[in-house]
């Protein structure tokens, strides 16, 4: 139910789109973008922070709701987890949907996968995972993915300030241009480029503001998050 009930916001937000016009369009993708971030971002401190005791504090909210001895406590704490997780997948998955659907529904088929592989090996196998070190590298890559995710943002929003006339100055002027045709795989709609693109933020040219809000993010987030993780480890 709450996997079905996440699917569906996630088709509503894909028509919603689809009615609006051009310009509509972009301001959408950009606020997508931003608000993708802005959950990204709690997600990694959120990792960072209580992810050395997920397993404990989980375990506590199953045996308090199953002391009571009601299953409606139970089902509904699972809905709650299991839509928790599929809103925030819908929000991160947004910005990439409407700017490339096949792409961006091909990764997801993957990323479920590999989820399955992962649950497979923890909970079947039984095979011991450090999730404190397994969070840390996953924030990492996190960070570095909604660090371009910001200025994928900026640059749709740009875009839309192109289309209703509004000058913007020299944020607007591209900060570099590689120059790299469409038709090669190192584009960042390339088959090999769209994987750096999507990871990293990877574009062929960029405007001056996103690549300031970009290496912006950047050199905030990575210090902040591996200095909250190796004050944890000093409290072990």
């Amino acid at each position: 139910m709450a996997l079905m009930t996440s699917l569906s916001l996630g088709v509503f937000i894909w028509f919603a789109y689809g009615v609006l016009p051009e310009a509509s369009q972009l301001l959408f993708e950009a606020i997508a973008a931003f608000v993708a971030v802005a959950v990204l971002s709690f997600m990694i401190y959120w990792m960072a922070v209580k992810g050395r005791n997920i397993r404990k504090e989980m375990e506590k909210r199953i045996e308090s709701v199953t002391s009571r001895g009601t299953i409606t406590g139970l089902v509904s704490l699972g809905f709650i987890v299991v839509f928790r997780e599929g809103f925030e997948t819908v929000l991160f998955l947004t910005p990439f949907l409407l700017g490339d659907a096949i792409a961006t529904l091909i990764g997801m088929f993957v990323g479920i996968l590999t989820a399955i592989l992962l649950v497979y090996v923890v909970f079947v196998i039984g095979m011991k995972i450090n999730f404190q070190r397994f969070f840390y590298f996953t924030s990492i890559m996190l960070i570095l993915l909604a660090g371009g995710l910001y200025g994928y943002g900026v640059h749709e929003l740009f875009e839309y300030y192109e289309k209703v006339g509004f000058e913007v100055g020299w944020l607007a002027k591209p900060a570099y241009d590689l120059n790299i045709p469409t038709s090669s795989p190192f584009h960042h709609k390339g088959i090999i480029g769209s994987i750096f693109a999507v990871m990293f933020g990877y574009s062929v040219s960029a405007e001056w503001a996103r690549v300031i809000v970009h290496l912006s993010y950047l050199a905030v987030a990575l210090p902040v998050v591996i200095w909250i993780y190796r004050q944890t480890n000093r409290k072990k």
